[in-house]
């Protein structure tokens, strides 16, 4: 902030002037929940919409552990199957 803002800013406040929109933060900006995409508070530590915990440090952007572990043993079913009857 240089001299000349803060003069301005002085001015401002003597006129009764109310500062604008942009420069006002009564609201907390907005981001995207990294799970539902949903816009939501970047104060918020869980998603309202889906429930997810937004804040911590490490968010997760793939697939859950046990889908993994799913997939995995369905291919290995897959594998036993294909191994024995053919």
């Amino acid at each position: 902030m240089t001299w000349e803002d803060d003069e301005q800013e002085t001015e401002d406040e003597l006129a009764g002037e109310e500062p604008d929109a942009s420069e006002r933060s009564d609201e907390p900006a907005e981001i995207s929940c990294p799970y539902c995409q949903r816009e939501i508070s970047e104060d918020a530590e869980q998603c309202p919409y889906c429930g997810s915990y937004v804040i911590g440090p490490t968010v997760a952007h793939g697939r859950p552990w046990w889908w993994v572990v799913a997939v995995v043993l369905l291919v290995a079913l897959l594998v036993g199957y294909l191994l024995r009857w053919g």
